[in-house]
């Protein structure tokens, strides 16, 4: 972090950043805010896989059973499947 990158608290680290802000409220500062503009590119990486229809179907109500969506059970099984 650049010294005293934060001008609202003078925080000179990312520690003394967070302490500052788990103990003060952005309200008591806003008229010393300014609005900015930047770029947010948030891209997750999906690869797809073919899955037989009767199997998709028995995911599907395997993991409405246990309250998840189906990539996420995929995924949980997948990663237990690699960790044995």
């Amino acid at each position: 972090m650049r010294k005293n990158k934060s001008s609202i608290s003078k925080a000179t680290s990312y520690r003394e950043l967070a302490e500052f802000w788990d103990t003060h409220s952005l309200a008591d500062f806003w008229d010393e805010t300014k609005p900015v503009d930047f770029v947010v590119n948030i891209q997750s990486e999906v690869t797809y896989f073919p899955l037989a229809s009767a199997l998709s179907n028995q995911v599907r109500k395997k993991a409405k059973q246990q309250g998840v969506s189906p990539q996420t059970l995929i995924n949980l099984w997948i990663q237990e499947k690699l960790q044995a």
